[in-house]
């Protein structure tokens, strides 16, 4: 059993009110929301801090926790409800972005059980294959390398693995990313876990590269990196990914 948080932000600084972008007639929020149900999540919760989001899901049918405005990240928000909620530390909880009106069920199943299958491991997350050179030097597009175990390394936002002798003349001549793994944006936590990653200050490598994961990897916490088994449809940061979206959903442009 695992239970899933969708996190709902309506400020955001890139597209406002994103959470209620009309996708074929629907706000994103209640795509996102149907994929996350159809995962098999005992518990499916939307978490925002904005009445107008909470007021869109709950016409819907979601479940809804208001959270506080305070809150620097999903994490944070995912926290605050399982603590209002009386979750267990054992329990796991998968974060599924809000700006995700593509993402398969399948992923957020595959997440779950994956850390539910890892008594060792704090959280686990996936990856996807890097398909282009693009995609490899794109700094939007993070990385992941992982042990031979699948624990995560280390996330960047640089090409890594770096291919030294593809590349004699630097960043301009690299060709080669074979084996490179773009990270995806999905974790399951236990909650103790959980707790403990919002109740940490921020770290050296997560202020450098505003990745949230490098807080757990420097407080020493276990990520274990599955391969997705579907690669996911484009999320929603900016208007043109919202006008994608809409084309490959249906809603007005």
């Amino acid at each position: 059993m695992f239970r899933a948080v969708i996190p709902a932000r309506y400020a955001s600084t890139r597209l406002p009110g994103k959470p209620l972008a009309d996708i074929g007639g629907r706000p994103m929020i209640q795509h996102v929301h149907e994929r996350v149900s159809a995962s098999g999540a005992a518990t499916v919760v939307v978490a925002t801090d904005d009445e107008r989001v909470r007021a869109a899901a709950t016409a819907f049918g979601a479940q809804v926790q208001m959270t506080s405005a305070s809150h620097a990240s999903g994490t944070d928000r995912l926290a605050e409800v399982a603590l209002r909620l009386g979750w267990r530390d054992a329990e796991v909880v998968v974060n599924v972005q809000g700006d995700e009106p593509l993402l398969p069920p399948s992923l957020v199943r595959q997440c779950a059980a994956l850390l539910a299958a890892d008594a060792t491991a704090d959280i686990a997350t996936l990856a996807t294959p890097v398909v282009s050179l693009e995609e490899f030097l794109d700094p939007a597009a993070v990385k992941v390398v992982r042990r031979s175990d699948g624990r995560a390394l280390y996330f960047s936002r640089a090409p890594i693995p770096w291919h030294r002798d593809a590349a004699p003349e630097g960043l301009a001549s690299q060709r080669e990313y074979t084996g490179a793994l773009r990270h995806l944006g999905i974790y399951a936590y236990r909650v103790g876990a959980l707790r403990r990653l919002a109740a940490a200050p921020t770290s050296p490598l997560e202020n450098a590269e505003k990745l949230e994961q490098l807080r757990a990897l420097e407080l020493g916490m276990s990520i274990v990196v599955g391969i997705a088994l579907e690669r996911p449809g484009p999320g929603v940061d900016t208007p043109a990914d919202l006008e994608r979206v809409r084309a490959l959903l249906g809603g007005p442009a």
